[in-house]
């Protein structure tokens, strides 16, 4: 399936996913201002475990793979980002740092399954880095370089996710989802308990309101079960170099939700970095309608 575009079923269903996981960088902004990240993260898992694990079956997939997804997704995505938006960086350009993902996880297709870069995928990567770099160079006040680390180690979690869906192979998303964040939230919990310290997690459950546990039920139904188990059904059908980089649409949704719901301003240079990633995208989505070379 070297180089087959995405039907247009399937994009639309892409275009679905991106825009629930980028407007939810608003969400997750706001609610980190009442809960610790860690805590935030282990919450968020599980909701998405309990009680939905007792009446779905674990799907026919190794544990290997469903404890490497766990850990990947729970502790070194979304860890590492909840940590990161907290204070490191603004959510709107975590959005967009974030997809730096697309770098790694083209990679690691590249070397597992033989997938090879066009010509015109080799530049849209180049724009999309481009990007990246007008952010690395804007450190300070929305920035820091620590944050651009936390985000960085993000999205190499979120690659090596996006790696252990495709070795999963077409099953059933929802039981793939369920069973593999079981083993995202002892990992965040204890992390939680080490790192922010029990008072800390005790204060901040006593003082939720209704709007925290709707922004982690949200957390837990939009952007983990609808957004994870969406994205791993593309995967399963669709090359990697087709599939990832339709996430660069995410960073549009999160800088303009985190601009209108948390204030967070557009200076020229985020947008001159939106427009080098989005570019990018462009050129991929056209690299992968271009025809290649059938396989005898």
């Amino acid at each position: 399936m070297n180089g087959q575009a995405l039907s247009p079923r399937a994009l639309l269903l892409a275009l679905a996913v991106v825009t629930v996981w980028g407007s939810n960088f608003a969400v997750i902004g706001a609610t980190l201002h009442s809960l610790p990240p860690l805590l935030f993260a282990a919450l968020r898992f599980a909701a998405v475990v309990f009680p939905l694990i007792l009446f779905v079956p674990r799907p026919a997939v190794s544990w290997r793979i469903l404890v490497g997804y766990g850990l990947a997704i729970g502790v070194g995505q979304f860890g590492l980002l909840f940590i990161a938006i907290n204070g490191y960086i603004a959510a709107g350009l975590a959005s967009l740092l974030i997809q730096s993902q697309v770098v790694f996880t083209i990679a690691m297709a590249m070397m597992t399954s033989g997938e090879r870069l066009k010509p015109l995928q080799v530049a849209a990567l180049v724009l999309a880095l481009g990007g990246v770099a007008v952010i690395a160079g804007n450190t300070g006040g929305e920035v820091t370089v620590t944050g651009i680390a936390l985000v960085l180690g993000a999205a190499f979690g979120w690659s090596l996710g996006n790696m252990a869906q495709r070795a999963a192979g077409k099953v059933d998303m929802l039981g793939f989802i369920t069973w593999s964040s079981l083993f995202a939230v002892p990992p965040l919990a204890g992390l939680a308990l080490w790192f922010e310290g029990l008072p800390a997690i005790e204060a901040a459950l006593h003082a939720t309101t209704p709007t925290i546990w709707a922004a982690i039920a949200w957390q837990a139904v939009g952007n983990t079960l609808f957004g994870y188990g969406a994205w791993g059904w593309l995967l399963a059908r669709y090359p990697a170099t087709s599939v990832a980089p339709t996430s660069l649409l995410v960073p549009v949704f999160g800088m303009a939700s985190t601009a209108i719901w948390l204030n967070e301003p557009l200076p020229p240079w985020k947008l001159l970095a939106a427009a080098l990633i989005i570019g990018g995208l462009a050129l991929n989505l056209l690299a992968t309608r271009q025809p290649g070379k059938r396989k005898l």
